[in-house]
């Protein structure tokens, strides 16, 4: 049995192990910033509104960064078309965030918080979807 336990608490006293670190993608960063503020008013949404519109908004954050994530890691060849479906996916979020702004689910204050945000994670996708479609020879053939 001491072999097992030899009074040596050393497992206790390994340090945590380190966060994960993706790339420092700004873009990604600015999501997640994004993401995370949303997530601090989620609980200020009037419930009907929260757990329907709310929940909707949340699931395009999740899906909007993993597109991200997932664009950062594909190869030269899906990368573009990954980059389009996340494109796709913030203007879906950008439409029902003004959705629940609307619905007076958000302030103006929240609802501007929440969209300076976007709105600068719109221009650096749309910057790297450009950069990817000058990067990307045309394809031979005919159409």
């Amino acid at each position: 049995m001491s072999e097992l336990n030899p009074g040596n608490h050393e497992p206790y006293n390994t340090p945590p192990p380190q966060r994960f670190q993706a790339t420092p993608l700004p873009l990604l960063q600015k999501l997640t910033s994004a993401y995370k503020l949303w997530h601090s008013f989620l609980s200020h949404i009037p419930r009907l509104t929260r757990y329907s519109l709310g929940e909707k908004v949340n699931q395009l954050f999740i899906e909007l960064i993993e597109l991200t994530l997932t664009a950062t890691y594909s190869g030269r060849e899906q990368k573009a078309a990954v980059v389009e479906r996340a494109s796709l996916k913030l203007d879906l979020l950008k439409y029902f965030v003004q959705i629940a702004w609307e619905l007076k689910a958000l302030d103006n204050q929240k609802f501007g918080a929440l969209s300076q945000p976007l709105g600068e994670a719109g221009k650096m996708l749309g910057g790297w979807s450009k950069q990817l479609q000058k990067e990307t020879p045309p394809r031979a053939g005919g159409a």
